[in-house]
């Protein structure tokens, strides 16, 4: 073998090859967010393929580390259909965050909101964009309560909620759309990415977030359509979704400045001092303890209730179980008397400065309050 034939071939130039590789953005990013929904993604690939066929799309699946593997659906569709692609987020959960993310990650001039459960009608997307594409507009949302839209499968109570929490919305935050509620709508990018700083990665409706932060700067459309049955698994709306909104709206309304965890918080707290006065009541009614016994028995009682319910309520996103929740229950309790001594501490410094005791009462209180929060906030219920 002459010397010339073991010379290897050589290889294409790198201009040749970034001609074959480089491809621009995609005009639309479709963003799902996922929880359990492994039987469902494949449908609505198969029925996107269908209904943006001559479009350049893709699709980001943002899935919240489900057990049923949906993430590893994703990637095997991805593997033959590169317009498809997953981001698995392990200890991160909520709708918003995970639209929020996905969106971040596009690079395509229009992104898109649409549920995996198949209740949004894809068969819209083409007309959603060809709208985006007029230029008059930033956003366009699909609709349930426009002429020919239909909230569909809604129990009647869903249906009155939706309602009413749209009408809320409409009144408080100053929202002109029909449907504020909708998960299912399409924007420019880049409205997203000068939005993001000041929107929310908690809750539920990211929709609600955008147009109110965006205070009526946004020019929308909005287009009919019928809200489908579930084809499978189960809906994830329970109270969580209207604690979820509540904050949403409260957040806005005081532009950020009150959290409904902290009102949450002090509402467990209201109820935990009736607890313990009732504990005490019951000790002393029995006649064997004294004032002293009887008042350390009704505070620990008082703290164990305040943190059951703030493990179930305030921080239900971050609930503590087994192991976790015994020493999250003991660190509550030392955070807690901490709180006390401060709450004692305070309201004397108040008193002392001007002897109105229930100005003093209130100061110590709020400080008290202040420090179990936020103390707890970062040593019980932070992110796991």
């Amino acid at each position: 073998m002459d010397s010339e034939s073991m010379v290897a071939s050589p290889r294409p130039p790198v201009a040749a090859l970034d001609a074959e590789v480089m491809r621009p953005a995609p005009e639309l990013t479709l963003v799902v967010p996922t929880f359990n929904e492994s039987a469902n993604v494949p449908v609505l690939v198969e029925r996107v393929r269908r209904v943006l066929a001559g479009v350049a799309w893709e699709m980001i699946v943002v899935d919240d580390n489900s057990p049923d593997d949906t993430a590893a659906v994703v990637r095997a569709i991805g593997a033959t259909d590169d317009r498809v692609r997953c981001i698995r987020r392990v200890g991160r959960r909520g709708l918003s965050g995970a639209l929020l993310e996905g969106m971040m990650a596009s690079q395509a001039r229009w992104v898109a909101s649409i549920d995996a459960d198949l209740q949004h009608d894809e068969s819209l997307l083409g007309a959603m964009l060809d709208r985006l594409r007029q230029g008059d507009v930033d956003l366009v949302v699909a609709s349930r309560y426009v002429p020919g839209g239909d909230a569909g499968v809604f129990t009647a109570s869903r249906a009155l909620a939706s309602r009413w929490s749209s009408l809320l919305a409409q009144k408080l935050l100053g929202v002109t759309l029909t449907d504020p509620m909708s998960g299912f709508f399409m924007l420019r990018r880049d409205v997203v990415e000068r939005l993001a700083p000041d929107l929310s990665s908690q809750g539920f409706k990211l929709l609600l977030d955008i147009v109110a932060t965006a205070g009526g700067r946004l020019r929308t459309a909005e287009l009919p359509y019928v809200f489908r049955d579930r084809l499978h698994g189960q809906s994830k709306l329970d109270m969580r979704v209207a604690l979820d909104y509540a904050a949403l709206v409260i957040a806005k309304l005081t532009n950020d400045a009150v959290s409904l965890r902290f009102l949450l918080f002090c509402f467990v707290g209201s109820t935990g001092v009736a607890v313990h006065m009732a504990a005490l009541a019951l000790v002393l009614a029995a006649g064997t303890a004294s004032f002293t016994l009887a008042q350390t028995v009704a505070t620990l009682v008082a703290i164990t209730w305040n943190f059951v319910l703030n493990n179930s309520l305030t921080y239900r996103d971050q609930r503590l179980t087994g192991w976790r929740a015994a020493a999250g229950l003991l660190r509550f309790q030392a955070i807690c008397a901490v709180g006390a001594i401060s709450n004692v501490g305070a309201a004397t410094w108040i008193y002392d400065y001007g002897p109105k005791w229930w100005i003093a009462g209130l100061g110590g209180a709020a400080m008290g309050a202040v420090w179990n929060y936020v103390v707890s906030a970062a040593f019980v219920w932070r992110a796991h």
